[in-house]
């Protein structure tokens, strides 16, 4: 059996126990979606490279117990075991305890804690550092609303954001900057927010800025906010590299240390990338998918090791 058939197994485990407690708390919709939210982590197990996951991280951070925004503390293979926090300060606490953070990692469409840990723990891997990690999304339970509200909105949206900056620059040549009010305003979903909630924390100082499919769309409306807010002048876009796996994304342009990366037979991740912006890196014979036990993965760890 695979490894990472085994870890799904644990997951699905701890989430089966955590039922009849849950059952407990009336504010708590999801135990009665779990039949249909038990298929979440076959969906990461597809995705991602789970059996980088002791089977006692995966029942600890089990989709059951992590939610959208929340934080993970992931150190690489063999250096500690991931951590779920509570919060930017046990983020903190974390790494005070085991290692500062060096990255920060945003997995895609569908992922859950299994997900978004896996990708952290591969980068984590490359860097030979700990990485934080924000859940963007619950699992296979909220695939087509997290394609719907995620690709064909963001996708879009990111599209428009593209233009408005190319807009900006128009005017700042012409000395008309304020003069046009901004499109919209920041998508301020639970994933989003937290990535620029980190950004933003002083406490933090990362290296590399990282996300794979829907993760690159979330870190870059966190960017867009963060220099919305702070301005384009940021020591973080000066000193942060980031790389985009498996979608090509629209960043601010204060960030200039980019570097996106794509699978050779990814048709998804090419159909849902910002048209106009080149591939850095093209792995080849590679999907969309990151699972080193399956065929035509897009191996993240020696992918990355080799740009870094």
């Amino acid at each position: 059996m695979l490894s990472s058939l085994a870890t799904l197994q644990d997951t699905q485990a701890a989430r089966a126990a955590c039922l009849p407690t849950a059952t407990l708390d009336p504010a708590e919709a999801a135990p009665f979606l779990e039949a249909f939210h038990q298929r979440n982590a076959l969906l990461d197990t597809l995705f991602y490279d789970v059996s980088r996951i002791a089977g006692a991280e995966a029942r600890a951070i089990s989709p059951w117990l992590a939610r959208e925004g929340s934080l993970l503390y992931v150190p690489p293979t063999g250096a500690g075991e991931l951590k779920l926090c509570a919060g930017r300060d046990a983020l903190i606490q974390a790494g005070e305890a085991a290692g500062p953070l060096r990255g920060l990692a945003v997995a895609g469409v569908g992922s859950s804690a299994l997900g978004s840990a896996a990708f952290a723990r591969n980068v984590a891997d490359a860097l030979g550092a700990p990485v934080a990690a924000v859940v963007s999304g619950y699992g296979l339970g909220d695939f087509v609303t997290e394609a719907l509200g995620g690709w064909f909105f963001f996708s879009a949206r990111n599209r428009l954001r593209h233009f408005e900056q190319e807009l900006e620059e128009l005017l700042e040549q012409h000395s008309l900057v304020g003069t046009v009010p901004a499109l919209f305003g920041e998508r301020r979903g639970d994933d989003t927010a937290a990535v620029l909630g980190l950004l933003r924390d002083p406490r933090f100082d990362f290296d590399l800025l990282t996300g794979h499919s829907k993760g690159n769309l979330v870190l870059s409306e966190a960017l867009n906010a963060l220099v919305r807010y702070d301005g384009p002048s940021l020591p973080i876009a000066r000193d942060t590299r980031i790389i985009t796996v498996s979608a090509v994304i629209a960043m601010p342009p204060a960030f200039t240390d980019i570097v996106d990366v794509m699978g050779q037979w990814d048709l998804f991740g090419a159909f849902n990338s910002r048209a106009g912006i080149p591939v850095d890196v093209t792995v080849p014979l590679a999907l969309h998918h990151t699972n080193t036990e399956l065929d035509w993965h897009l191996p993240v760890t020696s992918t990355f090791k080799a740009i870094l």
